[in-house]
């Protein structure tokens, strides 16, 4: 492990008392300088001060830009402990005092998401029996080398879940010596870990049971991956979030990838659809993929059959780029079986030809669809959207069908289906004219009591006017709300929004279940409704 003593060998993980980890890059003197230094890349970019040169001389290489620097070796520095000191330390002497809260990072977050936990040593004085412990956590608890072989097995043999994220692991061999001895592990999260590229083979039998492996933010390639995957026959669920992937090239293809169903890509630079559903055609069983934040700017035309992504029925396109209503219709081709979609933070919903009842137009051409966007597709809701889509369609795109099924792939299935709209009296909400209708908004700076009058300046903040329709339900109706009034973007305003319905005689009714449609709860055609933001703190 150590060229001598206080000294790391290259490759080693590396603690400071501050929390701060990184990978030991380099060991050796630093021209114009005294005395030896330790390179390091530093798993908190912002920690780094360059990327390995000094003075014009390259000394080591960082895979993160401006993420390494040099510091002096010191007994201060950790370099971890053995998987067996880690447990036992958690779950078996680590007492924090009755009622004591403690904070924990959820695995999948990259760090992102923190929760309080209370009266933690409860349950570690349950578990204290380790040779009952089925789901275990050392997130965080430095953890660096295995033990002697066989004394895990001896200890621990039936755990299922095990969570190794942000720990000083520094190799596969080492995550394989561990596994080998977790007969029964099926989950496995090594999120926030900097593990070397994987050997070309590892000791028998380490991931045999293993069928969810969680690898965000480790900067683990598709490469990378698709070799470890080899080992684990198993497998069913990835997550890849966070890793700066650009591509999904080089891969080591493998029997295994046509067994994953889940693949998590969420916050990593995978712009190129096409590119994308390439890399996946061996993924023939896939399910659910998830490409939040990616940076996604066009679902391409599919160019041969059968689409690599047939199977798919869950799918996450939040936070990227899309912009064209052509999309809808090809994501269609792509995924003839999506059943689950998310759109929200794209262009094409918040600025663009689709923009107005973007809801509504989505649900008509993606015919399976069920929940748009974490709200559930009513089949009433179907029906008017589809009905809805249809007069638009007659209204913008006068002509002959042929001209109609070019744009709009869904046309002729739809007529047939409703019956083709009456093109002499049809405007631009044709059929839907009874459920299409007219709110007015208002935004107030304080609670606004019982009563509300709209005729009244003090406090009113702002007024707005919507056209909806009377089934939409009332959670999505409220994040419109908040859209059209522009107080999403404000950080302030994430404390807890509420809703009343002014009443005719000037009493405010609150609204409250987001599964109830606007019509039940009366609202109709010139309704006030008052929305009041409280600022959180």
């Amino acid at each position: 492990m150590h060229l001598r003593q206080d000294l790391p060998a290259i490759g080693a993980r590396i603690s400071l008392p501050s929390g701060h980890i990184g990978t030991v890059k380099f060991v050796g003197p630093v021209d114009g300088t005294t005395g030896l230094w330790l390179g390091v890349e530093w798993d908190d970019p912002s920690r780094g001060k360059h990327d390995g040169i000094k003075d014009a001389k390259r000394y080591f290489e960082c895979r993160i830009p401006n993420s390494g620097s040099f510091i002096r070796p010191s007994p201060s520095i950790g370099y971890g402990c053995s998987f067996l000191q880690a447990l036992n330390n958690k779950y078996v002497e680590a007492a924090h005092g009755d009622g004591s809260r403690e904070k924990i990072i959820l695995g999948s977050s990259n760090g992102a998401i923190e929760v309080e936990a209370v009266d933690l040593d409860k349950i570690r004085g349950k578990l204290a029996n380790l040779e009952r412990l089925r789901e275990v956590s050392l997130d965080g608890e430095k953890v660096s080398s295995g033990s002697e072989p066989g004394r895990i097995l001896s200890i621990c043999p039936i755990i299922r879940g095990l969570d190794l994220s942000a720990t000083l692991l520094s190799s596969w061999d080492v995550v394989a010596m561990i596994t080998a001895e977790l007969p029964r592990l099926e989950r496995l999260a090594l999120n926030r870990n900097r593990l070397q590229p994987p050997p070309y083979q590892l000791r028998a039998s380490p991931f045999l049971r293993l069928s969810e492996i969680q690898l965000n933010g480790t900067w683990t390639s598709w490469e990378e991956f698709t070799s470890i995957a080899s080992f684990m026959p198993q497998l069913r669920t990835a997550e890849l979030g966070y890793n700066g992937l650009r591509s999904l090239s080089n891969a080591k293809i493998s029997a295994v990838l046509a067994r994953i169903e889940v693949l998590n890509f969420d916050s990593n630079d995978l712009g190129n659809w096409r590119d994308i559903s390439e890399a996946l055609e061996p993924c023939t069983s896939l399910q659910q993929l998830i490409l939040s934040s990616n940076g996604v700017e066009e679902i391409h035309p599919l160019e041969s059959y059968p689409s690599p992504l047939r199977s798919l029925k869950v799918l996450s396109l939040s936070s990227n780029k899309l912009r064209n209503s052509s999309d809808i219709d090809r994501l269609y081709e792509w995924c003839p079986q999506l059943e689950t979609l998310r759109l929200t933070n794209n262009p094409l919903t918040e600025a663009s030809d689709l923009s107005r009842n973007a809801r509504q137009q989505v649900i008509a051409k993606i015919p399976p669809l069920r929940v748009l966007d974490a709200t559930a597709i009513s089949a009433r809701e179907r029906s008017d959207s589809e009905l809805y889509y249809l007069s638009l369609v007659t209204k913008t795109v006068p002509g002959r069908d042929e001209d109609r099924i070019k744009d709009h792939p869904q046309w002729i299935t739809l007529c047939t289906k409703h019956g083709r709209p009456d093109e002499s009296t049809a405007d631009y909400d044709g059929r839907l004219s009874k459920y299409l209708i007219d709110v007015k908004v208002h935004r107030w700076a304080e609670h606004p009591g019982s009563h509300f009058t709209p005729e009244s300046e003090e406090g009113l903040i702002s007024s707005v006017s919507l056209r909806v329709l009377s089934t939409m339900k009332f959670g999505l109706f409220r994040l419109k709300v908040i859209k059209a009034l522009g107080a999403g973007k404000d950080r302030r305003n994430r404390g807890a929004t509420h809703v009343w319905l002014r009443m005719r005689d000037n009493t405010l009714a609150p609204l409250q279940n987001d599964d109830q449609e606007l019509g039940w709860w009366g609202i109709e055609n010139g309704s006030h409704i008052v929305v009041y933001i409280a600022h959180q703190n």
